[in-house]
């Protein structure tokens, strides 16, 4: 999210791809309505289905689920021929436009219509409404992300807004909704299995700075990986199971296939293939699931031994920071003490460490902080915040210091809900410190990427991360911003690269001592422990990371620039010689992955596209929400949605109960619900139950006494086979199934 939710009053014209915020962020969603309100802001919402958000736009365009891209480049195919983009932003600031222009150039307003299912007027009149309105924001949530062309999609979209120049500017900005509480801090984290805390990638260098970080001797941390592994990626959460199932290849070096999964916090049966998962929990050798409520993931499994399910303590148990999906962090302060058997999240790892063998490694940091703090042992969470405040430099965490964290939270009421400036003790601040905050005297970075403020109150340019130089259409180009394109009080006028222990002194024009340039010898800013090298920089009005042009086009990916693919199973088929998904990809997160071998005509089997998403009562999987008797007394049971006309040709009405079957053989039975807010041959369902799998019921499986109030189908038992390309991000959105009257 590069602006934050309050920043949206600011805007002008609000578009919104794949996303609900009225019903999945309803608390948020009272800015967009004040953006309308009190800024006379536009809303338009691209979606297949007319969601309540869609009830609020003055523009709704239903498209064909999986069109996006096709969608926007018909939008730029406009901007360009109307002389809409912002030249001068673009020609300081951006690289590649010229590569976006040549495919804009075929998606003219009749091919995008037809693609994507909608009128030429609606392509025309929503373009020239949402690029001819300044400031503009653009939205986007899973709906977007969750395609076999999901990156494509994610970078489409900030490419819309670099070309009208909305980008770095109040009011504009590309703003992803996170749909759970600190998604972005678990992120930032790196709970992936491909990064390190902080976004460091799987590279010795990395792993030597984090080896510094927790004080650990990086040939000790390099004797805990099997050595070919270790700068590998490893499992993604989405495809898992087949490290267990082992039906195809896998690259998992001398370990082989995954005999044990320890599941801390995570919902498991919400996604994708989730009879594959239940086939994988039962040919499991050991499975630990930790969370304060029976998981529904305990109920699929058959085995009667080695499956545990550990008690642990709720938000209110525990304390420490969240980091909300607009960057800003806030304090959590325990509200009581643990109850019964359960355990923080910190407590049930320590002892797996101390179990283990490695616990000393594991705290040694936090006992060197607390030492350095005259106290004997660690306080936690501080000492562990400290810790973050140390080592994760790439996103700017260092100025978040369990002092600073606390004291906005406890003093929230002195902050702007629009502009998030704080006033009294707190006025040089934005309210949770939203990263980067490059130090303790550094206010937060409320909008990233604005050039038009200096450094220190939360200004910067566009990060220098790939070279100097990069090449397009044989033509070699400068990767760093113009002259001119420079935060105020910066002692460059233009571009510059990251600051290194090579070039800090010509960049600022500050001499180092001696022992300064011992101390940061070797170093960059994402490496020096110091803080010399950002202090430095910050003091010179110069952002750590550099000042560069965003990048369009990128030449080490498969589409260089973003590219519509129809789905793996697609409702076009006629579309698929122009428009193929990617080859079958071997080992992509230790699995290979199908694109071009499952993608053929699929419907006269499956003719309906399924689409799949939230309702407001309900969270994520419904762990919560369903063991809750008044929300479940809401929403008490699991089902589809039909467009009336489509159930009327399949002879089904109302409350009737239809099987969903999917191309790979497996089925859902739910009860129809009738609504004119799909089009026809789409299928609608929630994704928040468990508990039933292909009409079977699982309760017996729960610990006794502890089967939610309400159990059904696990929609994603039926969502098609389908991964991005680069993240492996499920193809939730846009696959086939067939409807069948139960």
């Amino acid at each position: 999210m590069t602006n934050h939710l309050g920043d949206i009053q600011n805007s002008k014209a609000i578009i919104i791809f794949g996303a609900n915020p009225a019903v999945n962020h309803p608390v948020g969603f009272q800015h967009f309505l004040k953006a309308k309100e009190v800024n006379n802001a536009k809303i338009i919402v691209i979606d297949p289905r007319f969601t309540r958000t869609a009830a609020k736009a003055d523009k709704f365009v239903q498209i064909r689920g999986g069109t996006d891209i096709a969608f926007i480049y018909g939008m730029l195919h406009l901007i360009f021929k109307n002389g809409w983009d912002d030249k001068t932003y673009n020609n300081d600031r951006t690289f590649g436009i010229e590569a976006v222009k040549k495919e804009a150039e075929k998606w003219t307003p009749k091919v995008t219509a037809d693609v994507c299912g909608i009128t030429e007027e609606q392509l025309i009149e929503v373009t020239r409404l949402y690029a001819t309105t300044k400031p503009a924001t653009l939205i986007w949530a899973m709906g977007l992300t969750q395609h076999s062309i999901g990156t494509g999609n994610t970078r489409i979209a900030p490419i819309l807004q670099l070309v009208l120049g909305n980008m770095g500017k109040v009011g504009g900005g590309t703003n992803i909704l996170r749909g759970h509480d600190n998604v972005q801090g678990a992120t930032d984290f790196g709970c992936t299995s491909d990064s390190l805390p902080g976004y460091y990638g799987l590279a010795e260098g990395a792993f030597k700075h984090w080896s510094r970080v927790w004080n650990v001797d990086y040939e000790w941390l390099k004797s805990q990986f099997d050595s070919e592994m270790m700068n590998k990626p490893g499992f993604t959460l989405s495809r898992w199971w087949q490290g267990v199932l082992e039906e195809e290849k896998i690259y998992n070096g001398k370990a082989g296939k995954i005999r044990a999964m320890f599941c801390m916090g995570n919902g498991l049966i919400s996604i994708a293939q989730t009879n594959k998962v239940r086939e994988a929990l039962n040919n499991l050798e050991l499975f630990v699931m930790v969370d304060p409520f029976p998981h529904d993931a305990i109920a699929y499994t058959e085995r009667k031994d080695g499956v545990y399910l550990l008690p642990a303590a709720s938000q209110m148990e525990t304390s420490g920071s969240v980091t909300a999906t607009n960057r800003s962090a806030q304090w959590r302060f325990q509200v009581v003490k643990p109850l019964y058997e359960s355990k923080p999240d910190e407590e049930i790892l320590f002892e797996f460490a101390r179990r283990l063998g490695f616990y000393d490694e594991f705290t040694r940091s936090m006992t060197n902080i607390a030492k350095q703090n005259g106290r004997e042992k660690f306080i936690w969470p501080d000492d562990a915040t400290r810790e973050i405040n140390m080592g994760m430099k790439t996103i700017g965490l260092s100025g978040w210091t369990p002092e600073r964290l606390k004291d906005h939270t406890t003093n929230w009421h002195l902050f702007d809900t629009v502009s998030l400036k704080g006033k009294g003790p707190l006025k040089d601040t934005y309210y949770g410190l939203p990263w980067p905050c490059w130090n303790e005297k550094h206010p937060g970075s409320p909008n990233l990427y604005n050039n038009s403020i200096p450094v220190m109150q939360g200004g910067m340019g566009f990060r220098n991360n790939f070279g100097l130089e990069q090449e397009l259409f044989g033509k070699k180009y400068n990767m760093l911003a113009s002259k001119g394109s420079v935060p105020p009080k910066s002692s460059q006028k233009g571009g510059y690269p990251e600051i290194t222990a090579d070039n800090i002194e010509e960049l600022t024009g500050k001499k180092l001592t001696e022992k300064e340039k011992e101390i940061v010898k070797g170093k960059n800013w994402k490496t020096d422990l110091s803080m010399i090298l950002v202090n430095k920089a910050l003091e010179a009005g110069l952002c750590p990371y550099g000042n560069a042009r965003a990048r369009m086009y990128v030449s080490t990916w498969p589409d260089k620039i973003p590219l519509h693919r129809e789905p793996i199973h697609t409702p076009r088929p006629d579309l698929i010689s122009k428009y193929p998904t990617y080859p079958d990809k071997v080992n992509q997160f230790r699995v290979d992955t199908k694109f071009a071998s499952l993608q053929k005509d699929w419907l006269k089997d499956f003719p309906f596209q399924l689409n799949t998403g939230r309702i407001v009562t309900h969270s994520g999987q419904g762990i919560e929400a369903r063991v809750s008797l008044a929300l479940t007394e809401i929403n008490p049971e699991m089902y589809c949605q039909l467009n009336p006309n489509t159930a009327a040709e399949l002879g089904i009405s109302e409350g009737d109960f239809v099987w969903i079957h999917s191309p790979e053989g497996f089925k859902a039975k739910v009860k129809v619900r009738l609504t004119y807010s799909l089009k026809e041959k789409v299928v609608f369902a929630p994704f928040h139950w468990a508990g039933v799998a292909q009409g079977e019921s699982l309760a017996k499986n729960y610990p006794e006494g502890y089967v939610p109030y309400s159990i059904g189908e696990a929609i994603n038992g039926v969502t098609n086979y389908g991964y991005d390309i680069i993240t492996q991000i499920p193809e939730t959105k846009c696959g086939l199934c067939r409807i069948e009257k139960a």
